[in-house]
């Protein structure tokens, strides 16, 4: 789920006493898992079997561009030809391309000032993220510090400017890295700037490093030719940055103007790769079987930590700061209670490694980010495939890339579909469906479960899934807090199922919600909960085939987005 990385603490100096470390072990599986045959129904076992494969230490944490998400994504399609299920991607394929890049700053690169050059790699570093304008003759504008956003100069004032900005003290970008804290508020309230400085002391040789080599993962979609600019993100030095204002940054006042430049700025992009996998399961009825439900998950995740940490130290560690302070919102903050108690936990090592011995670990394996989703989609294909009789619609399966870089995938795909759009009457999207037990969540237990967006669109939507799930063996209690208006997790806008709702397609976004292993290199196979995660494939499945067997469209009875506005929750 794209939400918040929450940094994994530095745990040398923390530990629990042995009492409470036995208190919050959780029962836990084994750390390898025999593959055992899949079978037609929607099982534990089976979910067992193919999320320790697919989450498994050799595919890399299955970051976008990266060699684990060809692996990951090779693994889901060796799965459905295995399945007989029909590929509905490129060219008979069962993959989607989607255009993604990796780019690199050219330290090559020069900015002019009154006859004075500035050096790429010595004085400043770039990023982009798209298309670029040309900031040769803009003229310069101090825009105050970094993340205060409040305050800043008026549109009239940044508008087709280079923006200098303080850092803030502590950032990422007073360390040298590229953009630095701060960085992503800037570039949303000064969308129309052509640039936007960030002003360190000095650029340290690791910030230049990212900056001319990217790693692996760190990749965009590729610009489209005369597509929309947006502003270029530099780290600056700061005796750079008084070139370009006239003045130092500390005597700057905000909005006073500066020098105009002459930037000859050159970034390389080479292809990176990604791909959507897309399947179809033709629907039994011949009037019907032109239309579609999509069933949609991502398979992406965020890779490698920056290093080796020992596994089982951190993992209770991230339990009992979750027990204490939960997921804290956008916007809002911990109380200092809280942060005090997150302060005084402590880990006795000498216990943790007696009972496990030292694991290492840096590999973000997603487990349940998303390969829940990802294989209680393929257990859902798998179902489909095998059933008697097939519901009266097709079925489209969508296992969504880049989800984790801002939702890429299944904007690629809502806007270049293998099938046609509208025949596309609903779209079921699961992301996080493997926790939310009493571990989990001060509110979790066996029929904890949330749900976005069911009746955002339409009301009979909602009304089929409540409907459905009174039908189950053991119904779920859902959990709509995370879908009120103005909620400030925003969760609506930030999974693959927005993409789908934007062009006016009914949605359900099925979630057990966030823990302390979210974006963890804790996030591993033993602390799913198979039996839960079954029943939520079983709950889709009963959905889809609703939705599928129906003698009308599902009904649109609310009003639709602009598919090309900014989405609010």
């Amino acid at each position: 789920m794209i939400c918040r990385f929450i940094p994994g603490a530095a745990i040398a100096a923390l530990a629990l006493p042995g009492a409470l470390l036995a208190q919050q072990q959780r029962p836990t599986l084994p750390l390898k898992h025999a593959p055992q045959p899949t079978t037609a129904a929607i099982s534990a076992a089976d979910l067992m079997t193919r999320l320790y494969i697919f989450a498994d230490d050799s595919m890399q944490g299955r970051e976008t561009g990266t060699v684990g998400h060809l692996k990951s994504t090779a693994y889901i399609a060796s799965e459905l030809k295995r399945l007989g299920v029909q590929p509905g991607g490129d060219e008979g394929s069962y993959f989607q391309d989607v255009p993604m890049v990796r780019r690199a700053f050219d330290p090559a690169s020069t900015i002019t000032v009154d006859g004075t050059t500035l050096r790429g790699g010595t004085d400043f570093i770039a990023q982009s993220r798209g298309a670029i304008a040309s900031l040769s003759g803009a003229s310069v504008v101090f825009g105050g510090m970094a993340g205060d956003t409040t305050g800043l100069p008026s549109h009239d004032q940044t508008a087709g400017k280079i923006v200098v900005l303080k850092s803030q003290p502590g950032s990422g970008a007073a360390g040298g890295r590229p953009g630095g804290r701060g960085a992503f508020a800037a570039l949303r309230a000064l969308s129309d700037a052509v640039a936007i400085v960030m002003v360190t002391d000095a650029l340290s040789p690791a910030a230049v490093q990212a900056a001319t080599h990217p790693r692996e993962g760190d990749v965009m979609m590729k610009p489209i030719a005369n597509g929309p600019t947006s502003p270029v993100t530099i780290t600056m030095t700061s005796t750079a940055a008084q070139t370009l204002l006239g003045t130092s940054i500390d005597a700057a006042t905000k909005g006073q103007a500066g020098k105009t430049v002459q930037a000859d700025l050159h970034f390389k992009d080479d292809p990176a790769p990604a791909r959507n996998v897309v399947a179809i399961i033709r629907g039994s009825d011949p009037k019907l079987r032109g239309e579609y439900v999509a069933l949609g998950a991502h398979s992406d995740h965020v890779g490698f930590g920056l290093q080796a940490v020992d596994h089982d130290s951190l993992h209770l560690y991230n339990e009992a700061r979750f027990a204490i302070r939960g997921m804290v919102s956008r916007g809002q903050q911990a109380t200092p209670e809280q942060d005090a108690a997150v302060a005084a936990i402590r880990i006795n090592y000498d216990s943790v490694h007696a009972a496990h011995g030292v694991r290492l670990d840096s590999i973000r394996n997603g487990a349940d980010d998303d390969g829940s989703g990802s294989v209680t989609l393929l257990e859902l294909a798998e179902a489909f495939q095998k059933a008697p009789v097939k519901p009266k619609r097709s079925l489209v399966f969508v296992w969504h890339v880049g989800e984790e870089k801002g939702l890429l995938g299944s904007r690629w795909f809502s806007d270049h579909p293998t099938v046609p759009r509208d025949s596309i009457v609903a779209q079921l999207n699961m992301d996080m469906i493997g926790r939310g037990d009493k571990w989990d969540l001060p509110v979790g237990g066996p029929t904890y479960l949330e749900l976005v967006g069911s009746r955002r669109l339409s009301t009979e939507l909602g009304d089929i899934v409540e409907a459905v799930n009174k039908t189950e063996k053991m119904p779920f209690t859902f959990d709509y807090q995370f879908d009120a208006n103005g909620h400030p997790e925003n969760i609506y806008c930030r999974s693959d199922h927005y993409n789908y709702a934007r062009w006016g397609i009914p949605v359900v976004f099925f979630t057990t919600g966030l823990h302390g292993d979210y974006h963890q290199l804790t996030d591993e196979p033993q602390y799913i909960d198979y039996e839960h995660m079954a029943r939520i494939g079983q709950l889709v499945y009963g959905i889809a085939t609703k939705v599928g067997n129906l003698d009308h469209r599902i009904a649109v009875d609310k009003e639709k987005p602009d598919p090309n506005g900014s989405c609010r929750q």
